[in-house]
């Protein structure tokens, strides 16, 4: 008598792109959030609230997952730095968000994916086939697309503001998150690097708090704690950071940087949808089309890195 072994049927290389594409999702409605929340709360208040709602979070999954791990003090140092470049990422999103209108707030989706391959390619090495050079400029022109049906894109043209290179920062400071993670992620996992990048942070941004509080002169009893408040910051911390961030990473332990960053076109996409959806907002009509070249270029991205 012996037992014959059974070959499981092969896991799809397409699926790693369900990660990210949650991710971008969830993204989607954080403009609009954001926005909602500023009228109740300081933006860089707004910000820590988000990532310690997304520390508390994650560390409460990953205490339960990883009881016992233990870290190198490099390796510490890493997540530190980590959770400095990412805390600036949401510093300068936040305080940009606020200062500039929803058009100028589409440059975090149109450059973040570029400023990625630079990085991706000059900090990790990874190659620029001509499929994936393709994909992400085809999927570039999509997004372009779909930005222009909604909003007025001439703004972008005139003199640049405070707001505008804020947005730029969040831009590059985010790609430079998602790559300097690649590493962590392969040591470890990416619950482990999204958590302990998030609750690096958390400290870093609090001690901007009190500062933005003495500078426009509010206070933390001024804010109004109400359903809707509770509500943005909730989504903010549980699904816009901490799952959000964790499915971001996910996607990064099976492809490369490069890769991963055409999933971020995904987002004003779904912003629009979002808007159509909960805020009566009309879908532009370049949607469909601006959607539908998107779309080409992601599935470019995603299937020239499965083949």
């Amino acid at each position: 008598m012996y037992w014959k072994a059974v070959s499981l049927p092969p896991i799809s290389p397409y699926l790693f792109a369900l990660a990210p594409l949650a991710a971008a999702a969830l993204w989607g409605g954080l403009y609009g959030v954001s926005k909602w929340g500023f009228d109740a709360v300081p933006p860089l208040t707004l910000a820590f609230l988000r990532v310690a709602v997304g520390a508390i979070a994650l560390l409460t999954v990953v205490n339960y997952v990883y009881p016992r791990r233990r870290f190198s003090r490099r390796d510490l140092l890493s997540f530190a730095v980590l959770g400095a470049v990412v805390a600036a990422s949401l510093a300068t999103q936040f305080v940009g968000t606020a200062l500039t209108t929803a058009s100028q707030g589409s440059l975090i989706t149109v450059l973040t994916p570029i400023f990625t391959i630079l990085l991706g390619v000059s900090l990790l090495g990874e190659d620029l086939s001509p499929r994936l050079v393709a994909g992400i400029t085809i999927a570039t022109a999509g997004t372009v697309i779909v930005l222009s049906g909604q909003y007025h894109l001439a703004e972008l043209a005139g003199v640049a503001t405070t707001g505008i290179l804020m947005l730029l920062l969040a831009s590059a400071t985010w790609a430079l998150y998602t790559v300097l993670g690649k590493p962590l992620i392969e040591r470890y996992s990416a619950l482990e690097t999204a958590t302990y990048s998030c609750v690096a942070a958390v400290p870093m941004l609090a001690v901007l708090v009190p500062v933005e509080l003495a500078r426009t002169d509010a206070s933390l009893s001024s804010i109004p704690v109400t359903p809707e408040l509770v509500v943005a910051v909730l989504y903010l911390g549980l699904l816009g950071t901490a799952a959000a961030w964790y499915l971001w990473y996910k996607g990064l332990e099976y492809v490369d940087a490069s890769v991963i960053s055409a999933f971020f076109f995904v987002q004003p996409v779904v912003g629009a949808i979002f808007g159509a959806a909960v805020l009566g907002e009309s879908l532009g009509s370049r949607f469909v089309l601006g959607g539908a070249v998107m779309a080409v270029g992601v599935y470019l991205v995603s299937t020239e890195s499965a083949a």
